[in-house]
């Protein structure tokens, strides 16, 4: 019987949604994760489950996570028969991760350490909340190995960008304290419905945090990180000086050879490491 005009209706898309129609692509995004036939993967934004269906078939865990209602049962219906995998309906900004990888209550025995099966990330980001959604998983970097996602690739020439491009930033050099970052392929618009108006790219982040080989704690460093981007257009100086004291901060420049004029995005990781340790260690 010919389909009525309900059956044949598309979806309309929301929250920023483009689902991946591109059959090649999904194959290429999953084979970039690796072997995963013994491993639990994280998906975000599962959509209509094109790269869930590939990895329903090959991962031993499959965690999905999808905000909207409507996509969420239609995944429960349509992968409700494999033990592997399970569906969340919710905001990958407001799960708690420690409760989805970390220990289970009892069973972990007093005295011994936690140490967790590092899972594997994929996920279509919405490009509105793509640097929310990384910066959280770098935050909870300790349960992830690998993460391939697809995001505009004007974000994916930020997360590469090496120091003293236009492109370097902040979230360049978050992401490069915590892993290493490669530029895989890039989709075009008709890889997915609707077609977005810009270009995506595939970005795989091998977890390898910077922050032992830098001699800097997390949470200070990444507060001195926001500090020094915190106004792109302005010096280094200008931006650290709102914190810290003008002698104090001269003889921290002069420590670590870095010249007051100077701004944010023309520091690696290293430089900016020896800065914040001169200021924090002082004279």
């Amino acid at each position: 019987m010919p389909k009525s005009a309900a059956q044949k209706r598309v979806p309309t898309p929301k929250l920023g949604q483009h689902f991946l129609v591109d059959d090649a692509a999904g194959v290429r995004i999953v084979e970039a994760l690796g072997d995963v036939k013994g491993a639990t993967v994280l998906e975000i934004g599962p959509g209509r489950g094109a790269i869930t269906e590939i990895l329903a078939q090959k991962a031993q865990r499959l965690i999905a996570v999808e905000l909207d209602r409507v996509l969420s049962a239609q995944l429960r219906l349509k992968f409700g028969l494999y033990q592997n995998v399970e569906i969340i309906e919710g905001d990958i900004l407001k799960i708690e991760l420690d409760t989805v990888f970390g220990p289970k209550p009892g069973t972990l025995r007093p005295g011994l350490t936690f140490a967790p099966e590092k899972a594997r990330v994929v996920g279509n980001l919405p490009y509105y909340i793509t640097s929310d959604i990384l910066l959280r998983l770098f935050e909870y970097h300790r349960y992830f190995s690998t993460i391939v996602i697809m995001v505009q690739k004007e974000v994916a020439d930020r997360l590469a960008a090496k120091a003293g491009s236009s492109d370097y930033g902040l979230l360049s050099a978050t992401a490069q304290l915590y892993g290493r970052v490669e530029k895989l392929f890039t989709l075009p618009p008709a890889a997915f419905a609707p077609p977005p108006k810009v270009h995506s790219s595939v970005v795989r982040i091998t977890i390898k945090p910077q922050l032992e080989a830098l001699g800097v704690a997390e949470a200070e460093f990444i507060a001195f990180l926001k500090l020094s981007f915190g106004q792109k257009r302005k010096t280094l100086w200008n931006n650290l000086k709102t914190q810290y004291d003008e002698g104090v901060l001269r003889a921290a420049l002069a420590k670590s050879g870095v010249k007051p004029a100077i701004r944010a995005e023309a520091l690696g990781l290293e430089k900016s490491a020896a800065v914040f340790r001169a200021l924090r260690d002082g004279p």
